[in-house]
């Protein structure tokens, strides 16, 4: 019953934050676009993306690309389809990635960007993305994570609490530790940003 209750409140901030998104990462965007363009050149043949938001990414993706992008924020997702409504290859659809309902092995490719952040159980998710991944399918994801810095891994402690309760996503999440829990295994990381921005590129096995 908490993780339900955990889901609605993360879902709930998110629903609030859309409001004001795309305004407030407009200036973080000045340097995410390169990051958005390594993150999708990853995919190939039928597409999930997990957590669109507002559709950040979408204008990446080379045309007449297949792809499904899911949210579980009908604020976000709103955004979203109303900013990109004439891509008819683009099938949007809520859904929350701790309880997908796709079938077993359904896409080629599953990327991610700044999502699992923000996923109650990150855990749960990632085995999600996994289970939905064809084997020998790629599994790409773009995350900020907790630093290896013992000055910088405090104070993210310090400030999570606050960023979480107003925002709802985490800067402390240890992104690769959450991946072996999720016993994924099979991956290599590009370093983007210092420690703190990372690209995991994942070869689905099962």
């Amino acid at each position: 019953m908490k993780e339900i209750d955990n889901t609605e409140i993360i879902r709930n901030r998110y629903n609030r934050y859309s409001k004001f998104y795309d305004i407030f990462e407009a200036p973080m965007e000045l340097f995410a676009s390169r990051r958005r363009k390594e993150l999708v050149k990853f995919s190939s043949g039928k597409v999930l993306e997990v957590g669109v938001g507002t559709g950040k990414n979408i204008s990446y993706y080379p045309d007449g690309i297949d792809l499904i992008a899911i949210d579980f924020s009908d604020g976000m997702l709103s955004k979203a389809v109303k900013k990109w409504k004439n891509k008819s290859n683009i099938n949007f659809m809520k859904m929350d990635i701790q309880a997908a309902t796709f079938e077993l092995d359904t896409f080629d490719t599953v990327i991610a960007s700044y999502v699992f952040c923000s996923v109650p159980d990150p855990i749960k998710g990632l085995k999600e993305i996994s289970r939905i991944c064809k084997s020998g399918g790629k599994i790409v994801l773009l995350e900020h994570v907790r630093s290896d810095n013992r000055i910088l891994d405090f104070l993210m402690d310090l400030v999570n609490p606050i960023v979480v309760r107003n925002f709802g996503f985490n800067i402390n999440r240890n992104t690769e530790s959450n991946l072996l829990k999720a016993e994924i295994s099979s991956y290599r990381i590009k370093h983007l940003f210092f420690d703190l921005v990372k690209l995991f590129v994942i070869d689905n096995k099962k």
